[in-house]
């Protein structure tokens, strides 16, 4: 019995390893192999002979509180004027990234600090209404932010050919359509830019995050099946949004900027995307920086890296002088491990309402059963009192398995998703916790080998049975064995639809 259950348990396991095997893509990233080497570790802009520079905290800083109109909505901005700065300043417009999107709280050491220096900053609100998880056109946006930089250009003090953007992380995909569509924007602060398509930056970003925490191997299978798959509901179209072919028609100044921490942006690969993507006697001139340490949005330890402002105060105020100035590249070494790739499609149970579909059904079909089950064992119970015999019931020797296989593979779903969960919080956080991690993945697949060897009990005895679930039922109880049947069943199918997802997902991996 033991050896028989055991035997059977191994070859559901390795069925199961299999099937997650081939249901997916696996996930193997190309390894970087040109890498950047910064000429010098000092950050400072070069080519400013001849140009008046004021340094971070030359001029008081004042805010005035202003509203932009749009096509069919107005949004709120902060506009920051140095207190008796230059007669014609340069200006700049802010565009949000993705975790950003007021202008009371985003920007604000960075357009305060860049204003003390003499550039009249711009912070408009995010537009909402047309921007959620789901759903992102980042040509509108770009014409959106355009109606800011009219704003701008009509500030008192202002010089209107001397305005440009600073766009941040998801921006980065926005700014470089404002620039084709208004060529006389005069030049282009890129912070934290991605550059690669959003699908390709997602997988990227979740796979060093995972590195970083030192996730199991068998994780990472993961990335491609979620990252890759169409999401459940439809919409996410700007998931493959490429903005090369903005970037090739880029003709003002670009300063790209990335801190060493940050570890989302494919910064070294990005890097050289821009400089190919811009090469040419007709393309943008592209200065680089990259700062020791600094996260994405160019802090550490909360605050703003100092050099940072400075540079790109110096930066525009010394423009066209600093835009081609060597050297190009400087600042602290980046690392970037793995490269930004396209991510596989998965070629079947790769599309998310089928994902969401399977694991809802299923739960809903154990439900059903144990209703019908429940049911059943009422009448049974009595059937029992009234004449003695006992009913129509499952046969001897499922109920108890056919428990542990129902309630192991719901039990292992919820696992498995309390872990992500648990792991992507840790990711974010940039933390460590081996008792979760590890443990947590050991905890996940101990409770699914559970399973599985429930499943290779119920299959053992019900080949016993040849099929007959339901034990043999008195005169009058063939209806009550009938739906019996029907509840051993309905467990069985939505416990087998589970497995194969949780093998899907990698619970059952088995070195394949």
């Amino acid at each position: 019995m033991i050896f028989r259950t055991a035997a059977t348990s191994a070859a559901l396991a390795v069925v199961l390893a299999v099937v997650g095997a081939v249901a997916g893509p696996q996930w193997e990233p190309e390894p970087v192999t040109d890498h950047l080497r910064p000429v010098t570790s000092s950050t400072r802009i070069g080519g400013v002979t001849g140009a008046t520079v004021h340094a971070v905290g030359s001029f008081e800083v004042r805010e005035t509180e202003m509203t932009v109109a749009l096509d069919g909505t107005e949004v709120g901005a902060i506009l920051r004027e140095p207190v008796d700065g230059p007669d014609e300043a340069p200006g700049m417009v802010f565009i949000h990234g993705a975790g950003t999107g007021k202008a009371t709280v985003a920007f604000t050491a960075a357009a305060t600090e860049l204003a003390s220096a003499g550039v009249v900053t711009l912070v408009p609100d995010k537009r909402l209404d047309t921007y959620s998880t789901r759903h992102r056109d980042y040509v509108a946006m770009a014409g959106d932010y355009l109606h800011s930089v009219d704003l701008l250009r009509g500030v008192p003090g202002v010089d209107p050919d001397l305005v440009g953007v600073y766009s941040e992380s998801e921006g980065a995909w926005i700014s470089p359509i404002m620039m084709v569509e208004d060529r006389r924007l005069a030049f282009q602060v890129l912070v934290s830019a991605p550059v690669v398509p959003p699908r390709q930056q997602a997988a990227f970003a979740v796979d060093n995050y995972l590195r970083n925490t030192d996730v199991p191997a068998g994780v990472f299978r993961a990335i491609p099946r979620a990252v890759g798959m169409t999401f459940p509901g439809g919409g996410f179209e700007y998931a493959d949004f490429d903005v090369r072919p903005w970037l090739e028609r880029q003709e003002a100044p670009i300063l790209m900027t990335y801190g060493t921490g940050d570890a989302s942006m494919p910064l070294v690969q990005a890097t050289h995307q821009v400089l190919a993507d811009t090469a040419g006697s007709d393309g943008a001139p592209v200065t680089v920086r990259f700062y020791e340490g600094a996260n994405h949005g160019m802090h550490v330890n909360g605050e703003l890296v100092p050099d940072f402002p400075r540079d790109v105060a110096t930066w525009i105020q010394g423009l066209p002088g600093t835009a081609g100035a060597l050297p190009q590249v400087a600042g602290a070494t980046p690392n970037q491990l793995y490269l930004a790739a396209p991510v596989p499609q998965p070629q079947w149970y790769g599309n998310g309402d089928i994902v969401l579909g399977v694991v809802v059904g299923a739960v809903g079909l154990l439900v059903l059963a144990l209703v019908v089950l429940a049911g059943v064992a009422v009448r049974s119970t009595a059937v029992r009192r009234r004449t003695g015999h006992p009913g129509a019931i499952l046969a001897p020797g499922l109920r108890g398995p056919l428990t542990v296989t129902g309630a192991g593979a719901v039990l292992t779903t919820v696992a498995l998703g309390a872990y992500l969960v648990a792991v992507a919080r840790l990711a974010m956080d940039y933390e460590k916790d081996a008792v979760v991690v590890q443990g947590g993945w050991i905890g996940v697949r101990l409770l699914g080998l559970v399973t599985v060897v429930g499943a290779a009990l119920v299959l053992n005895r019900a080949r016993e049975l040849h099929g007959r679930v339901a034990a043999r039922p008195p005169e009058g109880g063939r209806v009550a064995a009938v739906v019996a049947a029907f509840g051993f069943w309905a467990v069985c199918v939505a416990s087998t639809a589970l497995l194969v997802t949780l093998a899907y997902w990698g619970v059952y991996q088995l070195g394949i």
